[in-house]
């Protein structure tokens, strides 16, 4: 322990970064666009992923300003991109990250990158140097013209010719020039040009289109063809401004289908001629310079990134993005909590408010009075029920109901019923109880039952 060196954290992500950013230098990568955020420092930052992986990446303004992106001009989370970048970490957080430095939709990027890989290929094999290309010929009879026979080029070289010689010959390799199967067709139309040896110089191309429709031009196969022609070779696709790998290896390029109608049907003089080709190998040395002296550029731009002190800024200015969008992130949850917590409140305030328990207890007295007013009606009902039995049960041991069958109650002056014989006596008044009257009768005499024996 004693004798080793023990780092410090800083000191450890700083090694590792040197050691990624020096290692790996520069990568394509192709992946799918999430998280992305455009800091209002003009910094994008995004993560790349595939179905496995992700790692995060910042593009700084820089960079970005250069982005070109087709209908969404900005990069869409779900869009996939093919991005050059720097692999690198970020030292105050120890995170991995890539340094984007190029930015393009896929399908296109991918394309430009297949470009790119195949043409150094080729270049490095010698396909495009300038020593290995033939002289068109000055004086020729016969043109062939491999292309579509239906398409607008071909009738694009039939029209020049024919108003500039007449008296050139054409023949027509019909081939497909756009699709899947188009370079097999390319190929193999110039490969029975070369077989049968019948024109003088042979145009191969077609009218323009996109990067995917002049694709097949750009293809090995249709490269290598016009590479081993013995036939002067002169590629025409598309226009002016696109640039296929035909046109590096045929013997001559024409901007387009007609001017290498015309090309091969001037009477420009000799020497004009040797002048153009001159100006080609030059322009093609030079461009071959060129292209290595932007590889020394690049090399030497990407060293001096590394220790430029904009790069400690990029770092910084990462950091404070990062702190911003956590800050935002933070007041934004407060604000949210510091609205919600009055509404909380009125809620509470609303279940603690008498109104409510006002509302309650009138509803609790309502039942209670309709529990009254029932209940009395219950009872008046039995009462009542009760009170005709009790008269039913009096009326049926109610003297009256006995004198109403005829029978009589008899009572003497002091209201006494008189229920004997031996109760009276000759001359006492007596008052008789009848259903519908009294009766005040005398005395006159008596006789008992026995005495009547």
């Amino acid at each position: 322990m004693m004798n080793q060196h023990i780092l410090q954290v800083s000191e450890l992500t700083k090694k590792v970064r040197f050691l990624l950013e020096s290692e790996l230098n520069t990568v394509w990568l192709c992946g799918e666009i999430s998280n992305f955020i455009a800091a209002s420092s003009g910094h994008w930052y995004l993560s790349l992923k595939d179905s496995k992986s992700q790692v995060k990446c910042a593009m700084f303004k820089g960079n970005n300003r250069k982005v070109r992106l087709p209908v969404t001009g900005l990069p869409k989370n779900g869009q996939q991109v093919l991005v050059r970048a720097r692999v690198s970490l970020y030292e105050p957080r120890g995170d991995f990250q890539l340094i984007i430095e190029q930015l393009e939709d896929a399908g296109e990027g991918i394309l430009r990158q297949q470009y790119e890989q195949l043409k150094n290929k080729l270049h490095a094999e010698g396909l495009f140097d300038a020593f290995n290309k033939q002289a068109i010929p000055s004086k020729i009879q016969t043109v062939g013209v491999v292309t579509s026979p239906t398409g607008a080029a071909v009738k694009d070289i039939l029209s020049v010719l024919k108003r500039r010689n007449p008296l050139i010959n054409v023949v027509i390799y019909p081939a497909l020039v756009q699709g899947n199967e188009a370079k097999f067709d390319v190929a193999q139309a110039i490969n029975t040009a070369n077989k049968r040896k019948e024109c003088d110089v042979l145009i191969v191309g077609r009218g323009g289109g996109s990067l995917e429709n002049l694709w097949c031009f750009n293809e090995e196969i249709v490269v290598r063809a016009i590479y081993e022609s013995t036939i002067p070779t002169i590629s025409a696709v598309g226009h002016e401004i696109d640039t296929t790998l035909s046109d590096f290896a045929a013997d001559q390029r024409a901007p387009t289908p007609s001017a290498a109608a015309e090309l091969v049907s001037s009477d420009v003089k000799e020497h004009n001629k040797s002048i153009n080709l001159l100006e080609q190998r030059v322009v093609s040395s030079s461009q071959r310079k060129i292209n290595e002296l932007h590889k020394q550029l690049t090399y030497i731009q990407q060293r001096l990134a590394r220790l430029h002190p904009a790069q400690k800024l990029h770092v910084q200015q990462q950091k404070i993005d990062e702190l911003t969008i956590r800050f935002n992130q933070s007041f934004e949850r407060v604000k949210s909590q510091k609205f919600q917590k009055p509404v909380q409140l009125h809620n509470r305030l609303i279940l603690q408010s008498p109104i409510k328990r006002i509302q309650v207890l009138q509803e609790k007295l309502a039942s209670l009075q309709s529990r009254l007013i029932k209940a009395t009606l219950t009872l008046n009902n039995k009462q009542q029920t009760r009170f005709k039995h009790t008269i039913e049960q009096l009326h049926i041991v109610s003297p009256l109901a006995t004198i109403a069958r005829g029978y009589s109650v008899t009572k003497n002056t002091g209201g006494k019923v008189i229920t004997s014989i031996n109760a009276v006596k000759p001359n006492d008044k007596l008052t008789i109880q009848l259903s519908d009257g009294l009766i005040i009768a005398n005395v006159d005499k008596t006789q008992s039952e026995e005495t009547k024996s």
